[in-house]
């Protein structure tokens, strides 16, 4: 797949109209690499104007600052937004709520001032538009579960724009005991993912993990890629990855269109 930077659009004396900001876990993480190439396909589709900053995107900072560690997110922000500034970045689209979050609500006030978009807020402007068709392929008939993000429903207030996706998909929607306002953590948030467990009886993603099998659901929808990880790890811990199927939404839209 060929991704083009902003530094190559720059130097042809184009501009993207978003910068996709790819994020650590749509980098690296091998899982949430598939999230990153479904939604780059759906971009190209809708002959979307991105480009990615390529190995000039640095993490966004946001795991230290919730771990306590202001100082390095502010060098690491800052560091950011002398690049973005740099190439006069105006809308950035993300995968990762985390990203989201962090790059609208907390980089203003270090000077970073743009227009942050989360992928599934875009994609259903994309299908309100008409530029995004949305079949039901393999999934119509399909019950989907749908688990809320922390940071995008709770923190942004943005809950119908994935759910209005799935429904596109002629699948039959199932919400969970807590789902929305009153949406239950995967476990991963507030730098969790990257700490040893506290003392317990039971992992968070273990018990979101039952109300999904509770559901009955053949797949969870996620729109996080921590989300993802956590509840595929909870899916087998209870030994149900044959039953159920975690999948990002956009990963959803892009399988049911063959992309």
């Amino acid at each position: 797949m060929h991704i083009p930077t902003v530094a190559e659009l720059i130097a042809k004396g184009e501009s993207p109209e978003y910068v996709f900001w790819v994020g650590c876990a749509g980098s690296f993480d091998d899982r949430a690499k598939n999230i990153t190439k479904a939604f780059i396909k759906i971009l190209k589709q809708c002959e979307v104007s991105y480009a990615v900053l390529g190995t000039e995107e640095s993490c966004t900072g946001d795991p230290a600052k919730r771990a306590g560690n202001e100082m390095l997110f502010q060098m690491q922000a800052l560091s950011n937004i002398a690049v973005l500034n740099g190439y006069g970045v105006n809308k950035i689209v993300t995968a990762c709520p985390h990203c989201f979050n962090t790059l609208k609500n907390e980089y203003p006030e270090l000077g970073g001032h743009y227009e942050v978009i989360h992928h599934t807020t875009l994609l259903k402007q994309l299908l309100d538009k008409g530029k995004l068709s949305v079949e039901g392929g393999k999934f119509k008939g399909k019950k989907i579960t749908y688990h809320d993000p922390c940071y995008l429903g709770r923190a942004n207030g943005i809950y119908e724009a994935p759910r209005e996706l799935i429904k596109k998909l002629d699948a039959e929607l199932i919400e969970m005991r807590n789902c929305k306002s009153k949406g239950l953590c995967c476990g991963a948030g507030g730098a969790q993912m990257f700490k040893e467990a506290e003392k317990g009886t039971q992992e968070i993603n273990e018990k979101r993990t039952e109300e999904v099998l509770k559901t009955d659901a053949s797949y969870v929808a996620a729109a996080c890629p921590f989300c993802n990880t956590m509840l595929t790890d909870g899916i087998k811990g209870k030994e149900q990855q044959e039953a159920v199927v975690v999948k990002d939404v956009v990963e959803l839209i892009a399988e049911a269109k063959n992309l």
